[in-house]
């Protein structure tokens, strides 16, 4: 089926669907972002476990908030359309101890943002459940969380290989008073958020010592701040310890809209600032609860121009030419980072990226994925453990160096997908293995992207 400029979504005899992108040189125009998937998520879970009926205007829909409304209604929430799964009302159990179904098998695909949180309130619930999800999802590490939630209580056993999932869980073994738990910080973040709500939500007031230090931290923050929009105020001190009171429950706001996704408005942002913009993102800005905001100014350090609103963030850069290289530490938005690791390609010498360990035990393992399909634009890439250093090749932001077509495999990583489409502002035309994968998050990313680009 022939796309706009040239952008064409063929499916190979053997059934392994590709898109092709041609060199491009413009980006310009306007965009309102989808819902953040991590908000989605968190707000639909959040919702089913207050007390009241919360309205969620726009939801993010794809493949993983899908997992979750699909597992929510499986455990008896009522789940109801208000004119499309953009715009929901959820009916919340509230204090009620448990889900209305105290037995379910759960499939949650590769949802990191439905697996781990649902695992620490369903241990809880007093039920009997099994959660699994893709093989790569049962490569992706759980133990930390489950050595924590068993601190509190939780029986949980192993269905496969220990530390990950597959998952059993049955009825937990009461304490007296309140849950003290640990739980380490430096392998994913999610760990926490998926204690801090599911302990707020037992009502039994609970203390958590994050060991380690604490990656990601700008999503502790956003869950932090969804917990108070449901009525559960946290003490921290500092990111090493977090105090929930007893007798903390959820309450229905009423109404919550969803704020648009920081990590897709990178990509966007990013070809403003390749193809000279302006390039502008509604949906996050100024007041945003994501962190991934900050990769404009990541883009700044680059030699793009932000202009940053309340609700908006524009990127241009018309003097075109390379980017500035650089070093950063990017441990508190590993998510736009990967934007940033194709940016590179762009540099005016070798960049690098740091405090990444993160990116190990995502999708796939970034760090080696990205290092692969760097190389095959020519890059020269070093990686290190929790690093990634790129060398740009010659000449590749003024279109010098090889013209034939590279294939970019995409490993069922929508991040991977989305963040190499702006490899077409190079010499090259490029082959996008396996596009259908940015359903995950961002079904209508690639009719967006060809909508800015010329």
């Amino acid at each position: 089926m022939p796309g706009a400029r040239g952008i064409a979504v063929p499916r190979r005899a053997n059934s392994v669907d590709f898109l092709d992108l041609p060199p491009v040189h413009r980006a310009a125009g306007t965009l309102r972002l989808p819902g953040s998937k991590s908000i989605s998520n968190r707000t639909l879970l959040l919702a089913a476990l207050a007390a009241g009926t919360t309205e969620l205007v726009a939801v993010l829909d794809s493949d993983d908030t899908r997992v979750m409304r699909e597992a929510l209604r499986a455990l008896g929430v009522r789940v109801d359309e208000r004119g499309g799964v953009e715009h929901l009302q959820v009916t919340g159990i509230g204090a009620a101890r448990g889900f209305p179904e105290k037995r379910a098998k759960l499939f949650l695909g590769n949802a990191g943002t439905a697996f781990r949180p649902l695992t620490a309130v369903l241990a809880l619930a007093d039920g009997h459940y099994e959660l699994a999800g893709v093989p790569r999802m049962h490569e992706r590490p759980i133990g930390d969380l489950v050595d924590a939630l068993r601190e509190a209580g939780a029986r949980i056993d192993w269905r496969g290989k220990p530390g990950f999932p597959p998952l059993a869980i049955g009825p937990r073994a009461r304490g007296a008073g309140p849950t003290r738990v640990r739980v380490r910080g430096d392998v994913s973040s999610q760990f926490l958020s998926a204690l801090l709500i599911a302990l707020a939500w037992s009502g039994e007031g609970a203390r958590i010592d994050v060991v380690g230090e604490l990656i990601s931290r700008p999503y502790v923050g956003l869950t932090l701040g969804l917990l108070a929009r449901f009525g559960v105020h946290v003490r921290r001190e500092g990111w090493g310890a977090f105090e929930i009171p007893a007798g903390s429950a959820f309450r229905s706001p009423g109404t919550l809209a969803v704020e648009g996704d920081a990590s897709s408005a990178s990509y966007f942002l990013a070809a403003g600032a390749l193809g000279g913009g302006p390039v502008r993102v509604e949906g996050v800005g100024r007041a945003s609860l994501q962190g991934d905001v900050a990769f404009a100014q990541v883009l700044e350090a680059m030699g793009a121009t932000i202009a940053m609103g309340e609700d908006g963030i524009e990127a241009s850069r018309p003097s075109g030419g390379a980017l500035k290289a650089f070093d950063l530490d990017m441990n508190l938005i590993p998510d736009a980072a990967m934007t940033a690791a194709v940016l590179a390609l762009f540099a005016d010498g070798p960049s690098r990226i740091r405090n990444i360990a993160s990116w190990r035990v995502k999708e796939t393992d970034r760090i080696a994925a990205m290092a692969a399909e760097l190389r095959k634009l020519g890059a020269r890439v070093e990686e290190g453990a929790d690093a990634i250093a790129i060398d740009p090749p010659r000449g590749f932001a003024s279109g010098a160096g090889p013209k034939a077509r590279v294939d970019i495999a995409t490993y069922d990583d929508h991040r991977m997908a989305m963040c190499f489409s702006l490899a077409a502002f190079g010499p090259r035309p490029v082959r996008i293995l396996d596009p259908g994968c940015v359903a995950k998050t961002f079904p209508g990313y690639f009719d967006a992207f060809r909508a800015l680009v010329s």
